[in-house]
């Protein structure tokens, strides 16, 4: 075991730990504009704070000295430009230290006889494990299209799929038309609006809803069954450390803002419904729920079908008529074309709809110039043409 006076510096570097993590915590909610990230970030360093006037007061009896926070010129430039770099990456770099904390006071915990020292040391070092996983939380933006479901799923006529079909729909048609219109303004410029074009953008079309499809298909039951893990190692947490899941779950209450007994309440009576506490401690530890586990079935037709029907648009004129006046028209519907999905992209965005269909009708008006010019310049009767041949 640790001498007296290994403990005494253990205990102090421990101090200064926590200290230094409480004046990030407490800068950062200076800077930051959102009130729930705000008392987050300052729930944070009154934990911290508290976890320092533990060490305090055991140093103290221990017959130590509490360390004055000494910070170097090189200490406070680290803490300034951390919190200017903004609060999403502040927060990344915040979860790692609580990552090495949390190691930090296991390997410490070893040095401690006393079985209370040994009990604080691990309740602390749980502690410091759920400011990580709160940070995680904190770190992951929201998608749009997430950001949308959360907001349907409110509305309890609403149901998960119609939320992630629409977006799901919206991306997939934009991916099906922007590549399929690439390559029929290409073929266009390069044989003139013959019925090749027409082949080129209906093979073009196919094998884009059929790459979105697989996509989709492979990356959702990936998803899934990640999720399906998630929960099931969450089952065993919670079946052999019952006490600690418990003690987490109190301090994810008192981080929204609880007090402490109202959290020990919460928590007490969700031990006592053990399907339930799992699904509070997925989605207060890991953002899961069985609501939210995505359907690979389901976003796989999504994104096959409106891929396909966005790649039939340019494909559309070439279909009844060859040559100029099926390349115009085929110019002109997919030009409006991607107004329209641009315009609906606001749905998933909330972005204004006509900036954002404007933006995307700029994108496929320069697309098709670039590919239509290619195949002009790459066309029989061009030197390139000819030098090749």
């Amino acid at each position: 075991m640790a001498t007296k006076e290994q403990l005494i510096r253990t205990l102090q570097a421990s101090w200064r730990r926590e200290m230094d993590g409480a004046k990030t915590y407490r800068a950062l909610a200076e800077q930051e504009q959102n009130t729930e990230r705000k008392k987050i970030l300052l729930k944070l360093a009154e934990s911290e704070e508290n976890h320092a006037g533990r060490w305090e007061a055991r140093i103290r009896e221990l017959g130590g000295d509490v360390p004055e926070l000494e910070e170097t010129f090189l200490d406070r430039l680290r803490r300034w430009v951390l919190v200017r770099s903004g609060t999403e990456n502040a927060v990344k770099r915040l979860e790692e230290t609580e990552d090495r904390d949390t190691a930090a006071y296991e390997k410490e915990a070893a040095l401690f006889e006393e079985q209370r020292d040994k009990a604080a040391m691990a309740e602390v070092e749980r502690e410091e494990r759920v400011h990580a996983r709160v940070l995680s939380s904190m770190a992951a933006p929201e998608a749009p299209q997430v950001r949308l479901e959360s907001i349907l799923k409110r509305e309890k006529w609403h149901t998960r799929g119609a939320g992630g079909w629409i977006g799901q729909a919206i991306y997939g048609a934009n991916d099906g038309l922007g590549a399929t219109f690439g390559i029929v303004s290409g073929m266009a410029g390069y044989t003139g609006g013959s019925e090749v074009v027409l082949i080129a953008g209906l093979a073009g079309m196919l094998a884009s809803s059929l790459s979105m499809g697989a996509g989709a298909y492979l990356a959702t039951k990936s998803e899934r069954e990640l999720y399906e893990a998630e929960i099931e190692r969450e089952r065993r947490e919670i079946q052999e450390n019952p006490e600690e899941e418990r003690e987490e779950l109190e301090l994810f209450y008192q981080l929204k803002g609880f007090t402490g007994e109202q959290s020990s309440m919460l928590a007490r009576q969700l031990m006592q419904q053990p399907d339930q506490l799992l699904k509070t401690l997925a989605h207060e530890e890991l953002g899961l729920s069985e609501a939210t586990f995505p359907k690979p079935l389901q976003a796989t037709m999504s994104a096959a079908l409106s891929t396909a029907v966005g790649g039939l648009i340019p494909v559309l004129p070439f279909i009844f008529a060859t040559g100029m006046i099926a390349v115009i028209a085929s110019f002109i519907i997919s030009t409006l074309a991607h107004f329209i999905i641009g315009a609906s992209k606001t749905f998933v965005t909330g972005r204004s709809w006509v900036a954002s269909g404007f933006e995307m009708t700029a994108v496929g008006i320069i697309e098709a110039a670039i590919t239509y010019g290619l195949g002009i310049f790459l066309s029989p009767g061009t030197h390139v043409y000819q030098s090749v041949h």
